[in-house]
């Protein structure tokens, strides 16, 4: 079943890369932290900061004694380096894991449906998998990342970004953004041959109750 899923997957992700994929999607400028983004953060030998935190009003990160760390001009990319030297004035060579994540809401046809933390450096296509990966009626290539409403990656520049391997970082999805996958609307055959039949039959149906008139 995992191997079926992942299959789907990739042939999602195929189906949403565009073959002559344009030059219109780029990296965006490197991610600061918002409020209400999470950091899973691991210090070996220390169970008290080995947590997952979620990023306050600041932005700072509260901690255990030590308390707020500021996180003004931090990038979630450089978050293990940074923590690493605050935590260093506090502790003696700390051995620090540290990772930022971004809570998504991921809808619509996934196994799934609901939020999740996902890593800022995964690309789309694991974050997805996090969330079950794909149903077999979903429509890639109609899916679209929105913020507050709006629409922010859709079409083409979606579908590059894809293609591209962009991260969930270089795409600078914050906190609260929708990847919504749609439905495949898969035509039924026998309705299908029936409207043909009413369309067919209606002519002559007219004609009898023309000729029942007269």
């Amino acid at each position: 079943m995992m191997m079926q899923r992942l299959l789907m997957c990739l042939v999602a992700l195929a189906a949403l890369a565009s073959p002559l994929a344009a030059q219109s999607a780029k990296p965006t400028p490197a991610s600061g932290f918002l409020v209400g983004d999470q950091i899973w953060l691991q210090v070996e030998e220390d169970t008290q900061f080995t947590h997952t935190f979620t990023v306050a009003q600041g932005p700072t990160l509260m901690l255990p004694v030590i308390g707020a760390i500021p996180l003004t001009g931090v990038q979630r990319a450089d978050v293990e380096r940074y923590l690493t030297q605050q935590l260093g004035r506090y502790l003696k060579n700390p051995s620090v894991h540290a990772k930022a994540l971004v809570r998504l809401s991921i809808l619509g046809e996934v196994e799934r449906p609901g939020f999740y933390a996902v890593p800022a450096d995964v690309v789309i296509g694991d974050a997805l998998m996090v969330a079950g990966g794909p149903t077999r009626d979903a429509k890639f290539r109609d899916a679209r990342v929105e913020r507050d409403g709006q629409q922010v990656w859709t079409g083409d520049t979606l579908r590059d970004a894809v293609a591209k391997g962009l991260t969930i970082d270089q795409m600078n999805l914050h906190t609260g953004d929708q990847i919504f996958v749609p439905r495949e609307v898969r035509k039924d055959p026998e309705t299908t041959w029936r409207i043909i039949g009413i369309l067919v039959t209606l002519p002559v149906a007219i004609y009898g109750l023309t000729r029942l008139g007269h």
